[in-house]
C-alpha cells in the first residue's frame, strides 16, 4: 500500500486510512473522495504527492 503526503507534512497511509475522518483502513488513494481535504491544513487532495 502507498502513502501520500501533504505539503504540510500530514501523511495519508492507505493501509491505515483515516477513520477519524471517515476513511476506512485499506482505502486506496484513488478511492478517497475527490472533496477530501487535509485534516491538518485544509489543502485539497490534488496537493498531495506520493511519499
Amino acid at each position: 500500500m502507498k502513502k501520500y503526503e501533504c505539503p504540510c507534512g500530514y501523511v495519508y497511509d492507505e493501509a491505515a486510512g483515516d477513520p477519524e475522518h471517515g476513511i476506512a483502513p485499506g482505502t486506496r488513494w484513488e478511492d478517497v473522495p475527490a472533496d477530501f481535504v487535509c485534516p491538518v491544513c485544509g489543502l485539497s487532495k490534488d496537493a498531495f504527492t506520493e511519499a
